[in-house]
């Protein structure tokens, strides 16, 4: 509970920026089956998406970018339905950061008022908020689910809440 508050406030502190900032919210998909290949979410990873659902569910989300792959769209799906729009998938070709400055191009083409939620990956959603101006993204590892960037774009320098949602990330074995 405290966890999803804090994404909500997250939401809510920079909602309440200048007329017209743009928010960007920045996660890493849900826990997945597998590690390999493209597999799909988990039940914690499905529990996760309905989890960024609800934390989103105040903030008006217009837009949801993801990658290709089906950890991604499933956790951003959620959100999408609640909100009636589809999920966007932008391709991983050329690497990390022509990845991630093609999502943060998508995102700051939505309106400026808009909220706009992005599934990444744990060597993505870095890259990404880094190219959204995030001077200190948080580092992601392979065992991190629960972490939330929120970034205001509001013309002048991005301001960015780094929250967690959801249930609490296992700690990664030999940590």
């Amino acid at each position: 509970m405290i966890r999803r508050l804090s994404a909500f406030v997250a939401v809510l502190l920079l909602a309440a920026s200048p007329a017209f900032a743009q928010t960007v919210v920045i996660v890493r998909h849900g826990e997945k089956v597998s590690p390999d290949g493209d597999p799909d979410l988990s039940e914690a990873g499905l529990a996760r998406a309905n989890a960024l659902a609800a934390a989103l569910s105040g903030a008006r989300v217009s837009l949801v970018l993801a990658t290709p792959l089906k950890r991604t769209q499933q956790t951003g799906r959620p959100t999408a339905e609640a909100q009636g729009v589809k999920v966007q998938a932008i391709a991983l070709d050329g690497g990390v950061v022509a990845h991630a400055q093609r999502v943060a191009e998508a995102a700051r083409k939505a309106d400026k008022n808009a909220t706009v939620l992005i599934v990444g990956h744990s060597n993505t959603v870095g890259e990404i908020a880094r190219a959204l101006g995030d001077a200190s993204p948080t580092v992601v590892t392979d065992c991190d689910y629960d972490q939330m960037a929120v970034i205001s774009l509001d013309g002048s320098k991005p301001r960015t809440v780094h929250a967690r949602y959801g249930a609490p990330t296992q700690a990664c074995p030999g940590r």
